[in-house]
């Protein structure tokens, strides 16, 4: 598609941004101690978590001059290299599928993760795993890529500041290497904790696979730590509401799914149970600007990875497109409690609910998961 029909996809985009961000509730600050999902009133000290605080700083100079997964063995090596060995044999594992499937929505303390937890590790060591991530993960993008990661700590955070106990906060997620980091055989890192995992696989010095990847939040609304307000889940929420209401009311039918939604299908512990017949409306039926549509909101997954990665996996979606479906339930805003959709290509396969809030009562919160129907755990 030519770049200036692309732009003005982005703008109906940005569009759609400024009309459903008034569905959300009012930003809330990571410092307030009150349980209010609309902040606090008058002056407030920051207190977000010394992880945060320290996972926001630049990345320091590392010795990785190499490119490529080359890079990252290097960078994952010189993380393993600031650890204790009591701590680098509580990272470094067997690669095994039931390892692999060691991801969960719940907090870590409600399902156990492997591997070493934030809280564990030193400024110094936190430093070391931030060069890691910002290697595999895109940078520099609002809410996207790392920076959606450290708003999902950041949300946690404030989880845990209005009493949600222990189990929340950036300390409770983890880290792991299945497999030892290598540019010729099977491994995998392993990020994972409550709303937020992350795979990455690796085989014979290239990435295999970067799915089942959880994604999620609570408070949906926006939340402020240091000088920074993340929103670290709602570009989503806003392309599927494009997505949905950019259809006709003939293709919105043709969508609906005719059962109700609370939650995710193929979420935590529900691997390889995709629907033998997919259901909704075939994305080759659309108009190129509606193709685009859909295309803008499975962009918003792929491109949270390192910019060859993403490519990659972009490419071969994109060629699927035309066999690609959508469908959804509830309404098309993407708004309220019980909202829900799903994209099911020939590979891809994403979904997006909008439901309850845990924490945070009487107030939606998202839940959503990438998986390939066939590159999930690296094809393994």
């Amino acid at each position: 598609m030519k770049r200036k029909n692309w732009t003005s996809f982005l703008l109906i985009l940005l569009g759609f941004s400024a009309l459903f961000g008034s569905c959300t509730s009012t930003d809330v600050d990571a410092t307030s101690t009150t349980g209010s999902t609309t902040g606090s009133t008058g002056t407030t000290s920051n207190s977000s978590s010394s992880i945060t605080t320290t996972l926001s700083a630049t990345a320091t100079t590392t010795t990785c001059g190499s490119t490529g997964v080359a890079q990252i063995v290097c960078l994952a090596e010189a993380f393993k290299a600031t650890l204790s060995s009591t701590q680098v044999s509580t990272v470094q594992l067997t690669y095994s599928k039931a390892n692999a499937q060691k991801w969960s929505n719940l907090p870590a303390g409600m399902s156990s993760r492997v591997g070493i937890n934030l809280g564990a590790l030193s400024d110094t060591q936190l430093l070391a795993f931030r060069n890691l991530m910002v290697a595999v993960l895109a940078l520099n993008g609002m809410n996207e890529g790392y920076d959606e990661m450290l708003g999902n700590l950041v949300a946690d955070d404030y989880l845990n500041s209005i009493g949600g106990g222990s189990t929340y906060g950036a300390g409770n997620y983890y880290l792991s290497f299945l497999g030892t980091p290598s540019t010729s055989s099977l491994w995998a890192i392993l990020f994972t904790g409550h709303h937020y995992t992350q795979p990455i696989t690796f085989n014979a010095g290239a990435v295999t696979g970067v799915t089942p990847a959880f994604r999620g939040t609570e408070p949906q609304a926006a939340v402020t730590a240091g000088s920074r307000t993340y929103q670290a889940f709602e570009q989503e929420r806003v392309a599927f509401a494009a997505l949905l209401t950019g259809l006709s009311t003939t293709e919105q039918s043709t969508a609906k799914l005719s059962g109700s939604y609370n939650d995710l299908v193929l979420g935590p512990g529900q691997d390889g149970k995709f629907p033998a017949t997919k259901s909704g409306l075939q994305v080759g039926t659309l108009s190129s600007d509606k193709q685009a549509l859909v295309l803008a909101a499975i962009r918003l997954y792929v491109n949270d990875l390192d910019a060859s990665t993403s490519a990659a996996v972009l490419t071969k979606y994109t060629s699927e497109l035309a066999n690609t479906y959508v469908a959804y339930s509830g309404t098309t805003a993407m708004a309220s409690q019980g909202d829900y959709v799903r994209i099911d290509g020939p590979s891809v396969w994403i979904e997006f609910s909008y439901q309850g809030g845990v924490i945070i009562k009487n107030t939606p919160h998202s839940h959503s998961v990438w998986r390939d129907h066939t590159a999930d755990y690296g094809g393994n």
